[in-house]
């Protein structure tokens, strides 16, 4: 449901709903975008920025009813990574080109495309997300100093082991209370926003108890100005776009992928329906305005979204109610946000971590021990030893090539026999140790494509003396043929013809059949050569077989040959059971 139809029977009742929904996703929202700024590698303010132009623009133009957009853990080492080789200006560029890109993708319905992502890539970057967002937040905990940060997992780790001497233990002490706090909240009371209210403990005991002895925002940014920042168009060259090309296309993909999972989520707590293309545009035109005003990419941020719906939201109004709210708390609180420990943010985002790890999944496909196990384990590792960018590259090749090899591996191409216990008179191929020379009668299952289509090949016979003149393929179970299986088959069509033989083809799928019409191979065989049903084309294929031939075959004078016999008992090649001979299926 879309534009104002998403209102219809709205009431007094609903508005209540979606104020009360927005102000609690709202307060929610506001610990987060600060501490997802802050492991971005920007100042916390922007994040605010995001929580308000963002949000309130994904609820008003996206596609679901109820998403709540705005800055992600996921996005966390994306925009870090850019944040310290292009620096902050081209962060914006990069994240306004991303929302064009979001746009496009929109208005040309690419929307369902993301939805064919493989599981185990979006398993393996999630949780890989998952564990560059906890470690990040180690420095913070235990509030080490003197921290460079580096991009490379492996450098950062190097790092803090080498500064663990540095350890605060008023920090430590500040993010156990904060994190006891999140976890008692989440246990004992799920309504409440437990991120916030763990915030609010540890900033109080730290400013009452700790008072200089910890990081606070303040200290490490300056103070949080209290009102948006101005409208600000950054320089854009073409130097610059052509840099930024691969980031903001990253950006788009993980924005539009998450932005599409959080829908999925939503339409099945609530029984509703997002438009996905719609969504995509929302998000796009989101991340279009959003740094104009200071703000870093936004995307569907499914825990919120899954908050706002338990708490009663209606319509996408609970998302604007959601940014004006954060926008109040930073013209009224702005100056107190300075007093936040560090110590007292990361706690929040190790929790962000560890609920989107995917742990539980992660394991199941592990467990399988398949080649979406590999591609889990190299997308995981990717994402964090090396970037999310080459980690999605390599996991999306690698599932395409398993696609293909197992494709390949359900295509089947098998030489028929018949029942041998079922043949009374028969023909001359009616035995399993009396093959007739002339004719060859095989199943081709599963598609004829670029990966399988080698199979077909390798099991055909090769034309020539000794081998059959007359061949009868049953394709009633090939749903799908490409131009490399038209080729194969059009290689064997040359050769028969060569050979003076005969193709058959019974059965034959729509496709495959509409293919064959379109590259000429049909009437290359020949359009009479096409049989709905197989026995109407056994009929066809024994009326070709060569009578000079057959009399000097040792069968003939067994009178097993329906072709000597005047096709008599032709109707004796009905009780076929299509068994396939041991060692030809491929």
């Amino acid at each position: 449901m879309t534009g104002w139809g998403r209102y219809q029977g709205y009431t007094i009742a609903s508005l209540r709903k979606d104020i009360i929904s927005g102000i609690i996703v709202g307060v929610i929202a506001i610990p987060l975008g600060m501490a997802f700024a802050i492991a971005s590698g920007v100042k916390p303010e922007y994040g605010i920025y995001t929580t308000i132009v963002a949000g309130i623009l994904i609820s008003l133009l996206g596609g679901s009813k109820f998403q709540i957009g705005g800055p992600t853990g996921a996005f966390i080492p994306i925009l870090f990574a850019i944040a310290m080789e292009y620096g902050y200006e081209n962060l914006l560029i990069a994240g306004m080109m991303a929302g064009v890109i979001l746009v496009l993708m929109g208005l040309l319905r690419l929307g369902v495309l993301i939805k064919f992502i493989p599981k185990p890539v979006t398993i393996g970057f999630t949780a890989g997300i998952a564990v560059t967002i906890f470690s990040g937040q180690i420095v913070s905990f235990l509030g080490l100093r003197d921290i460079k940060r580096h991009e490379s997992f492996i450098d950062n780790m190097q790092e803090i082991g080498l500064h663990l001497p540095t350890l605060n233990l008023f920090s430590v002490l500040t993010a156990a209370i904060c994190l006891a706090v999140v976890i008692l909240a989440v246990k004992f009371a799920p309504k409440l926003p437990g991120s916030l209210i763990g915030l609010l403990c540890a900033t109080l005991i730290a400013v009452l108890f700790f008072s200089g002895k910890v990081t606070t925002i303040g200290s490490a940014y300056g103070e949080i100005p209290g009102t948006l920042p101005s409208f600000h168009l950054p320089v854009i060259t073409w130097d610059r776009l052509a840099s930024l090309i691969r980031p903001a296309f990253v950006i788009a993909m993980l924005g539009a992928i998450e932005s599409l999972l959080s829908a999925v989520v939503a339409d099945g707590m609530t029984g509703d329906r997002h438009n996905s293309n719609r969504e995509l545009i929302g998000q796009g035109v989101a991340n279009i305005a959003a740094p104009l005003f200071g703000g870093i990419p936004a995307t569907g941020a499914i825990a919120r979204t899954a908050t706002n719906i338990k708490s009663g939201a209606v319509s996408p109004l609970s998302g604007v109610i959601h940014g004006l709210v954060v926008l109040l708390v930073l013209v009224l609180f702005a100056p107190y946000a300075s007093h936040i420990p560090l110590a007292a943010m990361a706690p929040i985002l190790m929790v962000v971590a560890w609920n989107m790890s995917e742990r539980k999944q992660f394991l199941h496909l592990l467990k399988t021990k398949t080649g979406d196990s590999l591609v889990l384990i190299i997308t995981f590792l990717l994402t964090v030893f090396a970037d999310l960018t080459l980690a999605v590259e390599v996991g999306l090749v690698l599932a395409v090539i398993l696609f293909v090899k197992r494709m390949g591996e359900v295509h089947l191409v098998s030489k028929v026999l018949p029942d041998p216990s079922s043949v009374k008179v028969g023909a001359h191929m009616v035995t399993e140790n009396h093959d007739c020379p002339q004719i060859g009668m095989y199943n081709v299952e599963g598609p004829l494509f670029f990966g399988a289509a080698y199979r077909f090949e390798e099991t055909m016979p090769e034309m020539g003396p000794g081998q059959p003149t007359i061949i009868l393929l049953r394709m009633g179970k090939v749903p799908f043929i490409d131009t490399t299986g038209e080729a194969n088959l059009s290689g064997l069509v040359k050769q028969m013809k060569q050979c003076g033989g005969k193709l058959f083809i019974s059965g034959i799928q729509p496709q495959p059949l509409e293919l064959l019409r379109k590259t000429g191979l049909y009437n290359t065989i020949g359009p009479e050569q096409f049989y709905e049903h197989t026995g109407t084309a056994i009929n066809e294929a024994l009326k070709a077989v060569n009578r000079a031939k057959c009399l000097g075959c040792r069968h003939a004078a067994f009178r097993e040959c329906s072709a000597l016999s005047g096709l008599e008992e032709v109707h004796n090649l009905r009780r076929f059971k299509g068994k396939t001979k041991p060692g030809v299926t491929v």
